[in-house]
Order: structure tokens, then sequence, then C-alpha cells
């Protein structure tokens, strides 16, 4: 277990490793280590140039990067003093990040890129904010060069007793972030974490993977995402080593080279890799592919249990196929973790039945954020997994999940109103999601505000229903309708690359993703994908119309969040025609 007080405890355990490899980045092409002391070093020059800005504790600082190690030094910085940091994410619009600039009342803000530092530009008057600095080379009007920042930072690589003791005046109930939700039902809230709210939530939420030191992890979900934060943390606390990937283009290459002892990724990465070994399995290899998925399946007993079989066919699937699927993460992960958005059960089966055990969790923002996970001594396939032993939870009425303990937010930055509408009069946090406890082990049905109501008052989930069409390679998202409508329907955004490949192999002669969307034999594939779902579903929950989207959601898009969860409200929108059309309205 990690014993710490306050996300300042993690600093000083990674700080005081002398020359060990702490991270690891690319430089022109080659992945290049830092040391301990070296971090040490850039984080106190940091720190020194926020002091001389007259930033001190309680004063805001805000940050828009990739995962790099600046990006960690400038938050280790913050908070090293008592400053409350402000992560956003880097598909912010200017108006989004003007909102939240003025919001917070950050008095400085550090951003990674030219295109970046153009939104802060862009983003209107800002009248707190004095400071732009850049991590990026280059010339920017007004603003400060990172690299000059921590040009000397070398010099400062030597223990200095009065930084170490500012480190350690941080309490647990000073203020450590800002986090603004991703608002995929509202406008977005500042979530107010303290460090003390970080640390309680350390302390459990990896008891139970066996991390030890020398584990590596690649960091490349957004770092503005409090569960990519929140792992990287727990790691450096648990003497890891941490390989900072900037672009999600970069990864499969990065797995290579990195090869990580432990992987977390969204649910959709995983889909994704799924998908891409389904799509290259054609013709004999498809048929050894699922000749091993049914190995897999007939052992799942004691795959459940984390046990490898033994048997000669199992031997021969894991030569074959098994381990060619590992390759893809590397070939030497051990802990596969799932956060930030369900994972469904086909997804979660399928690569069991291919001998990887993914460990589900489940948390959110304002809960910092575990409050389940599966484990190596605790798992179930299908659920999220035990609550973490410092959470108290209960099941409203109405099935809605309620928590309590030191890891839940302290409210939401200048907004009483909205902080006390999350709270229940004796206390407890309601979570906004629909869930069940059996054995100690916690299932998510969906989330309460996007559970569809029918006309004819049936209540339909639809998660676990766009999951079940999301196991199928063509399918990219699927967005359930039928919110106070007679029956459900279904818009289907394809995976354009594998729907090309299957167009060329059936005869449809086009790659333009309109032409696509239209085509009756694209239309009836998708048809037949729905009818298979279908089958397994309760009538009330069957789907009735189907609309193929000629677009693949992305967060650039602006239908999904940065953790790839539906934006359900731009996508009734954007498509608001096309829906009326389904119920003749």
């Amino acid at each position: 277990m990690l014993d710490l007080q306050t996300v300042n405890s993690v600093f000083e355990i990674m700080s005081s490793r002398g020359d060990e490899t702490v991270a690891l980045h690319q430089v022109g092409g080659e992945w290049k280590p830092i040391t301990s002391k070296a971090f040490y070093g850039r984080v106190r020059a940091v720190a020194g140039k926020l002091k001389s800005w007259g930033i001190g504790k309680g004063d805001r600082v805000a940050l828009v990067s990739e995962n790099r190690w600046e990006w960690a030094a400038t938050d280790f910085a913050a908070l090293a003093m008592g400053v409350v940091d402000v992560p956003l994410y880097q598909t912010l619009t200017p108006e989004q990040m003007g909102y939240m600039l003025r919001n917070s009342g950050a008095k400085a803000i550090f951003v990674s890129t030219k295109a970046q530092y153009l939104k802060v530009v862009a983003a209107g008057e800002i009248p707190s904010l004095e400071h732009v600095v850049v991590f990026d080379e280059g010339s920017f009007d007004g603003a400060e060069s990172f690299a000059e920042i921590v040009k000397d930072s070398a010099a400062l690589e030597q223990r200095d007793a009065a930084f170490d003791a500012m480190v350690k005046e941080v309490k647990p109930e000073d203020l450590a972030t800002i986090i603004y939700t991703s608002g995929t039902t509202g406008d977005p809230k500042g979530v107010m974490l303290t460090h003390g709210n970080l640390a309680s939530n350390m302390r459990y939420s990896t008891d139970g993977f066996g991390i030890v030191q020398g584990d590596v992890s690649i960091s490349f979900l957004p770092l503005s995402h409090v569960t990519a934060r929140h792992l990287d943390y727990a790691l450096y606390g648990l003497k890891a080593v941490l390989a900072y990937c900037p672009k999600i283009d970069a990864l499969t290459g990065a797995m290579k080279t990195v090869q990580p002892t432990i992987f977390l990724a969204v649910p959709r990465v995983y889909e994704k890799i799924r998908q891409s070994v389904e799509h290259k399995s054609t013709g004999m290899k498809k048929r050894i592919l699922e000749w091993a998925v049914g190995r897999g399946k007939a052992n799942r007993k004691k795959l459940l249990l984390g046990e490898e079989p033994k048997g000669l066919g199992w031997q021969l699937a894991n030569k074959l196929v098994y381990s060619k699927i590992r390759e893809a993460f590397g070939g030497r992960a051990r802990i596969f973790i799932a956060g930030g958005a369900p994972l469904g059960m086909d997804s979660a089966e399928w690569f069991l039945d291919v001998g990887i055990r993914i460990f589900e969790g489940y948390g959110m923002t304002e809960t910092s954020p575990v409050i389940a996970r599966n484990m190596f001594d605790g798992y179930r396939i299908g659920t999220v997994g035990p609550i973490v032993p410092n959470m108290d939870t209960r099941i409203a009425e109405d099935g809605e999940l309620e928590v309590r303990g030191p890891a839940v937010f302290i409210g939401y930055w200048q907004n009483e109103e909205a902080t006390k509408s999350e709270f229940t009069v004796d206390g407890w946090f309601k979570t906004g999601d629909i869930g069940k406890i059996e054995d100690g082990f916690l299932s998510i049905t969906d989330r309460k505000k996007e559970l569809l109501k029918t006309s004819g008052g049936k209540m339909v989930a639809p998660q676990p229903i766009e999951n079940k069409l999301k196991a199928n390679s063509l399918v990219a998202q699927a967005a359930l309708i039928g919110d106070k409508k007679k029956f459900i329907s279904v818009l289907i955004s394809p995976n354009f690359q594998t729907l090309e490949s299957w167009a060329k192999q059936n005869g449809v002669a086009t790659s333009d993703p309109k032409a696509l969307a239209s085509d009756p034999k694209v239309q009836q594939v998708y048809a037949e994908i729905v009818k298979k779902v279908n089958a397994d579903l309760a009538h009330y929950e069957a789907i009735k119309k189907i609309g193929v989207v000629p677009e693949e959601w992305s967060v650039d898009g602006g239908e999904l969040t940065p953790s790839m969860k539906l934006k359900r409200r731009v996508i009734l929108e954007k498509y608001k025609s096309q829906i009326e059309k389904f119920y003749g309205e």
C-alpha cells in the first residue's frame, strides 16, 4: 500500500532515487531516460520561475499539453508550492478555454504547441492571466520559453533543504487541482480535489495489482483526465518507469519499443486492437483465429481464475495466436487495465479468451477517481470489481449508486448550487450511475440521465446494447435513440478502414464515406449486425430503425469526450432531421 499524505509525497519518492531512470521520452525518434535527480532539478527550476512571478499557495496555474515530461514537471512544481493546477483538454475551442481560464482565475498557463498558444490568444480577455509559457521551441509573442526556464536545471539537481521543506508544508486539506468535467450532459464544472482526496485514493486503488519497482507503463491517455493522472502518480510512487507518448498515433510503435509491463487504456483502444486483429485475419488466418478463440472459451473457467491452461490445444493456440496478440502490446505486459468508460462484456470475454484478463475499474473525477476495480485477487468479469476499502457505497431506491469517503471531492469551483445538488441531505455523493452490488462486486448498468424511457414506459439502458454492436469490427460507435419514443433506433458510425476493406471484397466500388454509408449492400450488412444483437434483447429493447452515418465520430469532431464517451446531446442535435424521420416527425 502507498503510504501517502499528499500528492507531494509521490514527488518525494520519485525525486529521491538519484541516478535511477524514472521516465522516458522521445528525442529524434529515440527513447531517452530522465533520471530522478534530473527531474528534481527541472521541477525546482519551474517552481523558482513561478515564485519569481509572485505566484504562491492557492493561486491557479493552467496546463494544456500532450503527455510529456514537461507536463509532469510543471504539475509537480505547482503542487510543491501549494499552487492549484488546472489541467485543460487539448481539444477545447478558444471559447471553452477562455471560459475555464476566466472561471478558474488562472495567473499563468503552460501550453505545449503553437496551436494551443494560438487558442489562448484567441480566447478573449482574461484579466487574471499574466504569464504564458510554451513547451515547444519557437518565438511566441508575449510568451516565455519553457526550455529557457529549465536550461540551467542541472545546477539544481542537488537536494535543497528549503525547497524540500516547502514541499512538506503542503497539507492534505490543501486544494491540489481543479479539473473541469468533460460535460457529457451539461456545462463543464470545476471539480475541486484536495491533496488528501488524491492521496487517499492512491493508497488503495493500486493494491492487488502487484506493481513493483522497475515496471514500465506508457503514459498516453490525456493527463487532463483524472484516470491517467492518477495512475501516473501511483506508478511514480511505486517506483515504476513512465514512458511519455504525446500522440496516440505513435502508441503502436511505442509499445513495440518500450514493451510496457502495465497497460492502461480506455475501452476504445482495446476495441481497436481487437478490430485490427480481426480485420487482418482473412481466409485461413480467420479460421485459425476463430479456432483459437474457441479454445480459449473452452478454458474460460481457468482463465477467469488467472490460471494458464495446460492442454496441447491451448499451447498450440498460444503459439499461433495468443502470443501474437500480446506482441501488439509489446510482448511483456502482465497487467491490463481499462477505465474512463464502460468495457463491454463482448470485449472483456474476447480478450479473456485470448488469454488477457482486463481489469476493468470504475470511478469519477469527483471521487479522485477510483470507486471500484478488478485486480488479481478480486476479479469478476462483467463487473467493475470490489469497492476500494476507504469508500462507503449504497444503492438508492431508484438504483443510483451513492458514495462517501475521504476521496470524494470538496465541491465544484465557485458553484455552491451545483455542489449542493450532487449530494444527498445526509452527505452522500450521487454518482449519477445505476449500479448493483453482489458479493462485494460492483456492476454499473448505465448513466441515470442516459437511460431511455420509451413512450410505453419501458426503461432501456443504452450502453450495454451499444457495446454489443461495437463488438463487430465494422462498428466504430453506436448511439441508441428512443427516449420518449415508441421504439428504439440506432445511429451507427462505421469503422471506415474496415468498411472500405469489406466493400472491396463485396463488390462495392466506392471509398467515399457518404456513398458507402448509403450503399444498399452496406445498409444490409449493418442491418444484419443489428439483427444479431436484437436476438438477445427483450422485445422493448429491440432496435427497429437504423441510421448509418457518413462520419467516424471523434473527439476532434465533437461527438466524443476525451475519454471516448458519446456526447449524446451533440449527436442528437447533429442528426436531428434523420432521427425525426425514424419516428415520422
